[in-house]
């Protein structure tokens, strides 16, 4: 099974413009997200996949491999899918432009994922929620069926615990989802096509129009945190960690 890593990586972020390009303790964020991804070593190659050229050649300049792609892409998914077109492999995984933390141990998770067949889909989430976390925005829930695929992503504290009795509330699994992704690549091609939906758009979650069209996600838990770079605010504890 051949496995590639691809890191989506593109510089108008509406949240935050520019960050795969800020300095993180003398490397830029892209650098520490390429050699974090590198450490796995179940990948074949890592591709950083971009649409502007001050990314490419920061990328060129410390030795990464990068693919220049489509400026339409509206996902990082998206960007990553013009890498399957374009490279020989089974599975991709998605390794976001915002997580300089990544832990080869989170990334052979998901490669180890594949080994199961019936795998279309895998993505990562941890249980160790804060209230801060359960309440932030950007922070994104996940609610499992009994066979660990998503059932539904949100910006929200899901489930709504507003009725709920306080037992059962302290007694439920709040999950937080980790941005990383595996596809196998047959699975890939066919997300890419897809129309997006209504309720992605009104949750800004890509992976809702996925369950939307009937894909399954397993979602794998893991105990590795590793804070990402959402909003200029998260810069401080990532470099606390560094």
């Amino acid at each position: 099974m051949k496995i590639i890593g691809v890191i989506p990586a593109r510089y108008e972020s509406s949240r935050f413009p520019g960050k795969p390009l800020i300095d993180l303790k003398g490397k830029s964020m892209i650098q520490r997200v390429y050699e974090g991804a590198k450490q796995c070593n179940q990948f074949e190659q890592v591709i950083v996949a971009t649409d502007d050229i001050r990314i490419f050649d920061e990328v060129r300049s410390f030795g990464g491999e990068v693919m220049m792609t489509s400026l339409s892409h509206q996902t990082g998914t998206d960007r990553c899918g013009e890498v399957a077109v374009n490279y020989d492999c089974d599975v991709v995984i998605n390794i976001q432009g915002d997580e300089p933390l990544v832990d080869y141990r989170q990334l052979d998770q998901l490669c180890q994922a594949f080994k199961e067949k019936s795998v279309e889909i895998a993505t990562l989430g941890i249980k160790n929620v804060s209230k801060e976390d359960l309440f932030n925005k950007n922070r994104i829930k996940i609610v499992l069926n009994e066979q660990d695929e998503a059932l539904y992503f949100s910006r929200s504290a899901v489930p709504n615990f507003d009725n709920a009795k306080r037992e059962d509330v302290e007694a439920y699994p709040f999950l937080r989802h980790i941005g990383l992704y595996g596809y196998r690549a047959e699975t890939l091609k066919k997300l890419i096509s897809l129309k997006p939906t209504t309720l992605e758009k009104i949750e800004s979650l890509e992976q809702l129009r996925w369950l939307y069209y009937g894909f399954k996600i397993k979602v794998i838990e893991t105990e590795i945190e590793t804070p990402n770079i959402d909003v200029p605010e998260d810069v401080k504890l990532v470099l606390s960690f560094l």
